[in-house]
């Protein structure tokens, strides 16, 4: 029986490789591999499908969140609100600019910040705060913009993980002053290789993205700042354009698999499955369930780290895979040990670190699979708790 992967990518490349061929053949024949038409043309549509008047595309997701801050002049002094659960980049462009990352609790149920602490860490020298639509859940941008209007702070959405996702019915990327996203292979649009984007509708920012991605140039050889080379290839952008066109379809396709998901984990105990926001549209770049040790131990999270890789090492026994994201919070890495956060002082976040469990999620998993998955759970939970240790 063959093994299911957390992630299949083969499958998509199968479904476009035509288009995709013809599309990098003709780059590869044009000599046009850096700028040029197709990664103009690439920016409109981005622009257009978030919904903003700008676009400019560069390296990676990284690279956008770095040019975002370094526009917005964030740096030395300054401090920038955000997550403690998310991939490393969003706090390490934060220290890249000279900034602090200041780490503010996350939310149990969408693991996205915690909204109602984040006025407690506001201060004088908080600049902006840089939220993460989590897994491709959508923050409640909403009152995240309330917040940040009442205190004239910015708001850098890190979309990474979730293009395509909306809040009140408007793409995220579209709602905080500049949006930041990844087109690393593995996300809902993914390239071959690396590639990132920043929205805005503010032209002035992002012209200055647009100097500062390339060397901080103003005209030909005339600098006026320190940038960098970060740009987006041409291969890259017209694959791009290609999956641009299917990626709705996609993430429908999500939707269906985590509703389905939903159904057969329902009855399963010791498994919490996500809970999205009423007001938000999620992507579902990944399905992410917590375990539980279960009753007296939830909390104790040496137990409950020790249930969640027991489990997961046997379904993968099974032929299951799976994946966890993230295993240490930001607070907790040891280049921020300077920053003083004491173990428990972010408690969800650090719970969540023990707990949580990506299932399969690609959308071309079919219904057969995913019961094979919560069966192969449902298997492993009960031979765990059969056992004299639970």
């Amino acid at each position: 029986m063959n093994s299911i992967p957390p992630l299949d990518l083969t499958q998509q490349f199968t479904l476009i490789a035509d288009e995709v061929s013809a599309a990098v053949l003709s780059v590869l024949a044009s000599a046009q591999y850096i700028n040029g038409p197709a990664v103009t043309d690439f920016e409109q549509q981005f622009a257009q499908y978030i919904g903003t008047t700008e676009c400019v595309t560069c390296n990676s997701g990284t690279d956008a969140l770095y040019l975002a801050l370094r526009a917005f002049q964030i740096g030395a002094g300054d401090e920038v609100i955000t997550t403690p659960f998310t991939f490393f980049a969003t706090a390490e462009v934060i220290s890249g600019v000279g900034a602090t990352p200041v780490f503010v609790d996350v939310d149990p149920d969408t693991f996205n910040l915690d909204l109602h602490q984040i006025e407690a860490a506001i201060t004088d020298r908080t600049k902006a705060i840089l939220p993460v639509h989590l897994f491709g859940q959508p923050v409640d941008m909403t009152r995240l913009m309330s917040i940040a209007q009442a205190h004239n702070l910015l708001v850098i959405e890190d979309c990474a993980q979730a293009v395509g996702a909306t809040w009140a019915g408007a793409k995220v990327g579209s709602i905080g002053h500049i949006g930041c996203f990844s087109f690393y292979p593995t996300k809902n649009l993914g390239a071959c290789g690396d590639g990132g984007a920043v929205t805005t509708n503010d032209a002035t920012i992002a012209a200055k993205i647009r100097s500062l991605r390339s060397h901080g140039e103003q005209q030909r050889y005339i600098y006026e700042d320190f940038g960098l080379t970060s740009r987006l290839d041409t291969v890259q952008a017209v694959i791009l354009q290609i999956k641009l066109r299917y990626l709705e379809a996609w993430n429908h396709q999500r939707q269906t698999i985590a509703q389905r998901y939903g159904q057969l984990l329902s009855p399963i105990s010791n498994v919490v499955a996500p809970q999205p926001l009423a007001g938000g549209n999620s992507v579902w770049h990944q399905y992410t369930i917590r375990l539980t040790a279960a009753q007296d131990r939830a909390q104790d999270r040496a137990q409950d780290s020790e249930y969640r890789d027991r489990i997961r090492q046997q379904l993968r026994q099974q032929g299951v895979n799976t994946m966890v994201y993230y295993p240490l919070p930001l607070h907790r890495q040891p280049v921020y040990a300077k920053l003083g956060y004491q173990s428990g002082q972010l408690p969800v976040a650090e719970q969540l670190s023990h707990q949580v469990l990506s299932l399969p999620m690609f959308p071309e998993l079919i219904p057969e699979q995913q019961e094979r998955v919560v069966y192969a759970l449902k298997d492993c939970l009960l031979q765990t708790a059969a056992s004299s240790e639970w």
